[in-house]
């Protein structure tokens, strides 16, 4: 049995060489692997006897195409609201805050789920609540990890309005915040939708390494305050990514830009 499961793990690791590469041929399978010859020979043609790699003319291997069909099954049968929210029951235990889930619709950002702080003090926002998406640290986190042509589009064709007094509604400067956004894979918002308001959002990757969410925690000046700040931070991305993981992104996917 143990010997079975070594054979699994190995051919496992023969796999997620695909991830970051389309095709490969035997030689480099095996140097990337540091595997024998012999064993990738073997594990190779199994798996492509399974349907798990398919092989060229030429002798090169790709991922076959049942993985296409096992994909399409996880991306149907995912949804996102059920796997982010006991991540952020568990956040909103952690900071004592309200927690929001954000996806993007049209050129609007829109709260799909959402957990409250037990604080009597709190935001107001609901499941179907809709922001600009320049506006609002959980927006604009959106807006930052959207394809480089949509956010221009946007930036172009959207008069930044005021909502809160806190919100930017000078160009350059909020693509200075999308750009700080992307670099620090989170931004902060200061009364942009609500006066006296903090919200600091991350992003959500789905399993193509795509934008698929904004996450945040949101709450009043007075208790999200300058000292909680870098830890809430660590806290918001750290859930993040772990809603990112659960739809199975993985860090390699993230692109910069």
């Amino acid at each position: 049995m143990q010997n079975k499961n070594k054979t699994v793990v190995k051919s496992m690791d023969l796999l997620n060489l695909f991830v970051r590469h389309a095709t490969l041929n035997l030689n480099e399978m095996v140097e990337l692997s540091g595997m024998p010859k012999t064993s990738v020979h073997r594990m190779a043609g199994s798996l492509e006897s399974m349907g798990l790699l398919q092989k060229d003319e030429e002798g090169n291997y790709s991922l076959g195409l049942l993985f296409l069909q096992f994909g399409q099954l996880v991306a149907d049968r995912l949804d996102i609201r059920q796997i982010a929210l006991p991540v952020m029951k568990k956040l909103r235990d952690e900071v004592q805050e309200a927690v929001n889930l954000i996806v993007k619709d049209g050129t609007e950002a829109m709260y799909i789920e959402k957990v409250d702080t037990p604080h009597p003090v709190r935001l107001y926002t609901k499941i179907g609540r809709r922001s600009p998406l320049y506006a609002g640290a959980c927006s604009r986190i959106i807006l930052a990890f959207s394809e480089r042509e949509e956010r221009e589009t946007y930036l172009n064709e959207t008069e930044l309005k005021p909502v809160g007094a806190g919100t930017i509604t000078d160009k350059k400067r909020l693509q200075q915040a999308l750009q700080d956004a992307r670099e620090e894979g989170y931004t902060i918002s200061y009364s942009e939708l609500e006066n006296d308001t903090v919200a600091i959002a991350a992003p959500v990757f789905d399993h193509t390494g795509h934008l698929a969410a904004g996450l945040s925690i949101a709450g009043p000046e007075s208790r999200l305050n300058d000292e909680r700040i870098p830890e809430l931070v660590r806290q918001v991305k750290g859930a993040a990514e772990e809603i990112s993981v659960r739809l199975g992104w993985r860090k390699n996917y993230l692109d910069s830009d």
